[in-house]
């Protein structure tokens, strides 16, 4: 491995093992969710070692809980997972042209929203290795928490359950409050982002919508309105 892509990859793991050790303790009521659809531990790890998506795993359990047809689980997880569609899009903006298509799709296969945090806030272009570090430690984290959620989640009491899925918040706010610190845009749009989500999950017809469809919305507009007011110049970009 050549130098500077080893200092990348292990830089990757670094910021990656708060990740991982969140999605461990969040995935427990995952595996639970895969229990109650009749998944065996060994399917439900499989599933979370090739599909890492919270909302979009949870979304396919119920689904299988329910015998739904095929069509309904393509459905569902289109609608669970279209915002990865908008952190793909900005991640691109990130990757050097020169990047070829392998490490491009290695690079989409992890496009989670705590992985995307620290890819985004990491500053100058992304070098394809620290996000291949950031996986080792959240891959196997999200799939060990499924693997126990199934074999001993339901033997944990339902306040233990919940407060372990707290852990994801406290992710989220370690990885945008340091970015905000020096982005007064930033810091204005992440308290708007939340007025707004609360306001739309209250109004109709956007109350009626899946989240991930309102997060879309929101994300679009949000993006593009700060994107108008505020251009970042190009050598602002390139730093």
């Amino acid at each position: 491995m050549h130098q500077e892509n080893q200092s990348w990859f292990l830089r990757g793991m670094r910021d990656g093992v708060p990740i991982g050790l969140g999605y461990m303790a969040v995935a427990f009521t995952l595996g639970i969710a895969a229990r109650n659809a009749g998944l065996t531990a060994f399917q439900a790890t499989l599933a979370s070692l090739l599909n890492n998506a919270s909302a979009g795993e949870y979304a396919g359990f119920k689904v299988i809980e329910e015998n739904a047809g095929y069509l309904a689980m393509v459905a569902m997880i289109v609608v669970a997972n279209a915002r990865y569609l908008l952190m793909s899009c900005a991640l691109s903006q990130k990757i050097s042209q020169e990047t070829g298509l392998i490490h491009r799709m290695l690079v989409g296969f992890e496009v989670t929203d705590e992985v995307f945090g620290i890819e985004i806030a990491t500053p100058g272009m992304l070098n394809p290795w620290y996000t291949y570090g950031a996986m080792t430690m959240a891959v196997p984290g999200w799939a060990i928490g499924t693997c126990f959620g199934v074999i001993m989640g339901n033997a944990l009491p339902a306040s233990v359950v919940s407060a372990l899925s707290v852990g994801l918040f406290g992710m989220f706010i370690a990885i945008i409050v340091p970015p905000m610190r020096t982005n007064k845009v930033l810091a204005g749009l992440v308290p708007l982002a939340m007025v707004c989500s609360f306001v739309l999950s209250k109004l109709e017809p956007f109350a009626s919508m899946a989240s991930g469809m309102r997060v879309i919305i929101l994300t679009v507009a949000l993006s593009a309105g700060a994107a108008i007011l505020f251009p970042v110049k190009e050598e602002e970009h390139g730093a």
